[in-house]
């Protein structure tokens, strides 16, 4: 079999508007999992059994069931219940809130590793409870889980494939849509293979360079 270079050519725009609508569904998946995901680990650490454990049932649910149960239920069962939208709306909130659950823990374990003296220093200082975690124990926390929040943003990536499963327009599904057009599928799947790697393999080296530059 022949590599043709014309259909790789010919799928350029197609690589092009995919890779746009990827990332744009990486980035902003990105700020609703770290915002969320903040969101529930002051959960876990809520002093009322009342928060505290529902808080863990829901993430946990949410971590535990596949990403892509949970794209299929909000894009085809929420119309049901009169709540609808858009395939990328529906993407980058399913990936968003299914990733929380793991930055949760990330958080967590950030936020368990600063010391207690720290908590008992804020308290001792009567500092209302958002100074205490914005400007004493947020910022040494970030500086332990920044390369594991990366690392969650690299699966975020790999993931994203999942979304053609409904119509969303990232790598995969541009590649699907050029082959039914042209009955090449060679040329298609290898360059979208080969774009991921070009984007995951030097976001991996940034983030053991930030590992190793955190670590001293």
């Amino acid at each position: 079999m022949n590599w043709d270079w014309s259909a790789v050519v010919d799928f350029l725009p197609r690589l092009w508007d995919g890779l746009l609508v990827t990332l744009q569904v990486l980035v902003l998946g990105s700020l609703i999992s770290f915002t969320l995901g903040l969101v529930w680990a002051a959960g876990f650490r809520a002093p009322s059994r009342l928060v505290r454990w529902p808080v863990q049932a829901v993430t946990e649910f949410i971590r535990t069931t596949p990403l892509l149960v949970q794209l299929f239920f909000l894009f085809f069962v929420l119309p049901e219940w009169g709540v609808q939208f858009s395939a990328f709306t529906t993407g980058t909130i399913a990936i968003g809130l299914h990733y929380s659950t793991y930055t949760a823990q990330v958080y967590r374990a950030g936020i368990d590793a600063v010391p207690a003296g720290q908590w008992e220093a804020a308290t001792a200082l009567s500092l209302p409870a958002h100074r205490t975690w914005f400007a004493v124990i947020l910022p040494q926390a970030l500086r332990r889980i920044v390369p594991a929040l990366g690392n969650y943003v690299i699966a975020m990536l790999k993931d994203t494939p999942l979304l053609a499963a409904i119509s969303v327009l990232e790598l995969l599904q541009q590649s699907r849509l050029e082959s039914a057009a042209t009955f090449q599928y060679t040329e298609p799947l290898t360059v979208v293979g080969v774009a991921f790697i070009l984007i995951a393999y030097p976001a991996s080296l940034l983030v053991r360079t930030l590992e190793r530059r955190l670590a001293r």
